[in-house]
């Protein structure tokens, strides 16, 4: 497993009948999650005193409800800074089980003593993008939501790292790689957490299970000559730790050489004292 359990202004409290039970910073949000398929008592009082709970229409989509949260607020993690901001569909702005990646690939960079060239693809708000920045790495965020990229500038911003070497790309992701490659640029890591489902900007249709093969191989080809590391998220259940691995291997051993690492990412439960499952991600190393 890959455990992020080093953070001090978010506490994953609770977790049951389909709910998160979560602390970001001083507010105390409820949140619908699928994986939390487990009834449980709700022991902690927080259950009836949360600031604000995120409810599922049976029309589709949903609201947060009883919200006595401001609009944004920041929490830290480490040296980083970040905003969170309560938004559709349930996000917050930040994803914190990725923190042990985050932790992960500032070892990497830190520890090749040298410049690095890192690209952060489908990169939401950021937070690798920041950790990779503040690591010392210059960075390539490219995202298509606008909106997303704006929060992600604005995380930069918060962590002191306004002028620090990040290149902000608003385009689609396989799009932006395949001109990377004609220009012949590279990239010394390589991130990428793409949606499970989406479309492209001519109405193209992204399935993960299907499209991610072929997305792999097209970005392992911007890695430079000496790579550092490759990582791949997935909040699919259809695409398993091991598939991902599979796919590593595949297409990028036998030009790059190196190894991989697949599992479970995982957030701890306080009151349970065990792990909410939260995605998975494939660690690639070639030290």
């Amino acid at each position: 497993m890959f455990i992020s359990d080093n953070w001090k202004d978010y506490e994953l409290i609770d977790a049951s009948d389909g709910e998160r039970l979560e602390r970001w910073g001083e507010y105390i949000l409820i949140r619908p999650d699928p994986q939390v398929i487990w009834h449980g008592a709700k022991s902690s009082p927080l259950w009836k005193r949360a600031d604000a709970s995120y409810k599922r229409s049976s029309k589709g989509g949903g609201a947060w409800q009883e919200s006595r949260v401001p609009e944004s607020w920041t929490i830290g993690y480490r040296d980083p800074t970040f905003l969170i901001k309560p938004m559709g569909f349930k996000h917050t702005g930040i994803c914190p089980e990725q923190a042990a990646n985050w932790d992960w690939i500032t070892e990497k960079i830190k520890g090749a003593n040298r410049p690095v060239k890192v690209l952060n693809l489908f990169a939401y708000t950021g937070g690798a993008t920041v950790a990779a920045a503040a690591a010392g790495a210059a960075v390539c965020h490219v995202d298509a939501a606008r909106g997303m990229v704006a929060q992600a500038k604005e995380n930069a911003r918060l962590s002191g790292l306004g002028d620090a070497p990040i290149r902000y790309i608003v385009d689609d992701c396989k799009k932006f790689v395949e001109r990377e490659i004609r220009r012949g640029n590279t990239y010394d890591g390589i991130i990428m957490d793409p949606p499970s489902y989406g479309r492209g900007p001519s109405g193209e249709v992204w399935k993960i299970e299907e499209c991610v093969d072929e997305f792999v191989t097209l970005a392992a080809k911007l890695l430079s000559d000496k790579p550092i590391f490759f990582l791949i998220n997935s909040y699919t259940t259809g695409l398993s730790p091991l598939a991902m691995q599979y796919i590593a291997d595949l297409r990028i051993r036998p030009t790059h050489g190196g190894h991989g690492m697949s599992a479970e990412t995982v957030l701890p439960v306080s009151t349970a004292g065990t792990f909410l499952p939260a995605g998975a991600s494939m660690r690639y190393a070639f030290d």
